[in-house]
């Protein structure tokens, strides 16, 4: 399991390092065959605990395919240890504000918030808390792109 998210985690960096170096030179914009969303939506559920993956990884990924268009829709789910690592770390405050901003539905665990104490603080980031077993299983049934990370 370790290994499959190391993989997708080398893949997902490598394709951003790519769209990046492309960007940088003037390659990718009209032409770019994954500038423009096809309909589909993706659900990104976030449970490392880990900050480095949260900045590194999850949030540079979701931040860059709202903002390209890479999916119609994409929410991302605040899950387990995340939800500590996200309300007590500023700067990746930030960034989910960011994600926010360029239109990113922004969703949390409130079995998981709860546990940790920190439902308050997420609702503050505009984050909707909610009991997330549910959704995540019509998200799946309904043939969403769901990745975890």
């Amino acid at each position: 399991m370790k290994y499959r998210i190391f993989l997708v985690a080398v893949i997902a960096a490598l394709f951003l390092m790519n769209n990046a170096v492309a960007g940088q030179f003037g390659i990718a914009g009209k032409d770019d065959p994954f500038s423009e969303a096809e309909g589909e939506e993706l659900v990104v559920l976030w449970t490392s605990g880990d900050p480095e993956v949260a900045g590194k990884m999850v949030f540079m990924y979701v931040y860059n395919a709202k903002k390209n268009g890479w999916f119609d829709e994409i929410t991302f789910i605040v899950w387990g240890p995340s939800s500590k690592l996200l309300a007590e770390n500023e700067k990746l405050q930030e960034e989910v504000l960011k994600m926010k901003e360029e239109g990113v539905i922004l969703k949390a665990c409130k079995a998981c918030a709860d546990q940790y104490g920190v439902s308050g603080k997420l609702e503050e980031l505009g984050i909707d808390v909610k009991y997330m077993g549910r959704p995540l299983t019509k998200y799946i049934k309904e043939g969403y792109h769901v990745v975890t990370f």
